[in-house]
């Protein structure tokens, strides 16, 4: 497999939960409707022809890859522009008097802030389910927090700092027992690892594309069969009414061949080689670090590719500025260079120095053993500095 020019020449990338480098195939796939390829798919003429087509064609790939036999395929220009679709075009859709809607305390800032603004904008209440100390939910809680007015749940699939797995068929089916709408944003694991929207019953499923070798400003909204939404944007009939505009034809196109791409990927299982890499990693800082290195999130329901830990006696900002050959991520937000714990850690009871120290590293589908080897040498190098 040919590797990105981006991967080349530079630090060893361990920062793919961030964004993906575009797959060459997705940049040959596109190239064409850059070019020839430039008409209107809404137009009826010669040149509407191939575009329309080729928009269908990546429709039907991203269904494929998330099992939707039935149902819509939605492109919009972003993973947030999709969560705002699902949530505000349900809510919104459901008509009701004050309506109330349910997340939890560690989805992402996307679902967060559409909440908000719906609360703000719209007087819609909001519950934030717990999650444990591995940050995940618990069905019964949600089971505990719907009420008459329940319209909506959105809940993601797999946390983007822990990896945390969520049980989302288990939570869908308590959603549909309350006669509720369930969302999922799936942008970290669509590609990652199986799913199917028919096996785990959700009625709107986000996904996204930079997160899987596409461009950034593509993205896609799955969408049940007969679950109504309000669309964010107005004007023509495209994206079957939901979203008005001009397709970007070429960006679906990159979408659509990144969709197969993983499809072909997981058949051929890749994900389990970027786990062996993952706990190789692991394991070698353990045995470098003993008594200083703490798994953050679950130890098996994660995504395959992400290891979040911290290191006693060192931040983990202050690591990765120490260990400049690595582009990786830190559990802690920065505002105006104060240091915090990230939220997501918070939530889940790890104490303030641990989610200061903590570390987000994942792996992706150019990360080879050499490079882990040496990741782990790096770290373990700037760790053991006074």
């Amino acid at each position: 497999m040919t590797v990105p020019s981006g991967l080349t020449d530079g630090p060893i990338y361990l920062d793919y939960n961030a964004t993906t480098p575009i797959d060459p195939a997705v940049t040959e796939a596109i190239l064409p409707y850059l070019t020839g390829g430039f008409g209107n798919p809404s137009s009826d003429h010669h040149y509407g022809t191939a575009p329309r087509a080729a928009l269908e064609h990546a429709r039907g790939q991203v269904s494929a890859l998330i099992g939707a036999a039935a149902g819509r395929i939605v492109f919009t220009g972003s993973g947030s522009e999709a969560d705002n679709l699902a949530i505000r075009g349900a809510v919104l859709a459901a008509g009701a008097d004050r309506p109330h809607v349910i997340t939890q305390q560690t989805e992402h800032p996307a679902v967060l802030a559409t909440y908000q603004a719906l609360r703000r904008w719209h007087e819609v209440d909001v519950t934030y389910l717990p999650v444990d100390g591995a940050g995940v939910v618990d069905p019964a809680e949600l089971a505990a927090a719907f009420t008459e007015h329940t319209v909506l749940v959105s809940i993601m699939a797999a946390n983007n700092e822990t990896g945390a797995l969520q049980p989302i068929a288990e939570l869908a089916r308590v959603t549909h027992e309350h006669g509720a709408v369930f969302h999922c944003d799936a942008a970290q694991a669509v590609g990652k690892i199986p799913l199917d929207v028919s096996a785990l019953d959700v009625d709107l499923l986000t996904v996204v594309g930079h997160k899987m070798y596409a461009p950034k400003g593509i993205a896609a909204l799955y969408i049940r069969s007969g679950v109504p939404l309000e669309p964010l944007i107005y004007g023509g009939g495209q994206e079957h009414g939901l979203r008005a505009g001009t397709e970007n034809v070429a960006f679906a196109v990159a979408l659509g061949t990144a969709a197969q791409l993983a499809a072909d990927d997981l058949a051929a299982g890749g994900r389990h080689r970027i786990q062996q890499l993952r706990d190789r990693l692991h394991d070698l800082l353990v045995r470098s670090l003993p008594e200083r290195v703490l798994l953050n999130g679950p130890m098996s329901a994660r995504l395959p590719n992400t290891l979040n830990i911290s290191i006693r006696g060192i931040t983990g900002h202050s690591l990765l500025a120490a260990t400049p050959d690595i582009a990786a991520s830190t559990g802690s937000a920065c505002h105006s260079g104060d240091h915090q714990p990230s939220p997501v850690l918070t939530a889940m009871g790890l104490d303030a120095d641990r989610g200061l120290a903590a570390l987000r590293l994942s792996l992706g589908r150019w990360s080879t053993r050499d490079d882990v080897d040496r990741a782990a040498e790096l770290i373990t190098a700037s760790a053991r500095r006074p």
